[in-house]
């Protein structure tokens, strides 16, 4: 089964087999993994993806039970989210995030060559996870842009509703149910999937992140405000020394004295 992956504008195949991702190499090979053909292409494709995170961060996702039409509503959804962002100060807006879907086990393959990262932290983050995996390539640092793409993940896959008692009890039934016409076979019901979603970390600068920290990195000030504040620490203990010297240098003095000279002055004209 594949589903599709996207780089950019292009459409490529990307296979989504629901395996979990390999840290560890089960029987070592006395040289490093050579790929051939479409794995090759996978391999590199994922290891330029984790070179980007040194600029621009990555979020891993959990997925399950994404058709190709709705993996194409959640790419919409980004899109339109991330056009809503305003600008980082003189420059351009920000591009949509870009939506891959792996293959769990060549994308493992990658993450264990990546030097720098400790596979550590990526098995806190992946621990317990089955099913697909995708990644969300975001174009850069924008903690209001962060926010925003994390808004329209939520919206647009809202959380699963665990299941009621009720609905277990009738899944039960129906699965031991009689046919309704007996010796004939059963009909198959497809049936309908309700995507789940499942932010499970963020990659930048071969650090990880998990998901409780994320929303503070989404409510951080932007780097022009950061900037301004830099600035306004800088100037403020000079603003400070020049006041100081101005004291220092008598002007509030000869401002104090010349206005009881005046005082004294105006008392002593006589009156009109």
């Amino acid at each position: 089964m594949f589903a599709l992956g996207r780089v950019g504008a292009r459409t490529v195949p990307s296979c989504s087999r629901g395996y979990a991702i390999a840290l560890q190499v089960v029987r070592p090979s006395p040289g490093p993994r050579i790929f051939s053909g479409r794995k090759a292409f996978q391999y590199n494709w994922y290891t330029n993806i984790l070179k980007s995170t040194t600029t621009a961060p990555l979020i891993f996702l959990s997925r399950d039970g994404f058709t190709a039409e709705r993996l194409k509503k959640l790419r919409l959804d980004l899109g339109i989210a991330a056009e809503k962002v305003p600008p980082p100060k003189d420059a351009e807006r920000l591009p949509a995030p870009t939506l891959t879907v792996i293959n769990s086990g060549i994308f493992g393959a990658a993450l264990r060559d990546r030097p720098g990262l400790d596979l550590g932290d990526v098995q806190k983050m992946i621990d317990g996870i089955q099913g697909g995996y995708a990644l969300l390539s975001l174009p850069a640092l924008h903690p209001p842009y962060v926010n925003a793409i994390l808004r329209a993940l939520d919206r647009s896959v809202p959380k699963r509703p665990p299941k009621t008692a009720e609905q277990i009890e009738k899944e039960l039934a129906s699965k031991t149910a009689d046919p309704s016409t007996p010796g004939r076979r059963m009909k198959r019901a497809k049936p309908v999937q309700t995507p789940e979603l499942r932010v499970l970390g963020l990659l930048i600068e071969e650090r990880i992140i998990l998901p409780e920290t994320i929303p503070t990195i989404a409510k951080m000030p932007t780097l022009d405000t950061l900037r301004a504040q830099i600035v306004g620490m800088i100037s403020a203990p000079s603003t400070q020394l020049a006041g100081v010297l101005s004291q220092a240098s008598g002007g509030r003095l000869h401002r104090t004295l010349k206005g009881w000279k005046k005082a004294l002055e105006e008392k002593e004209a006589p009156p009109p």
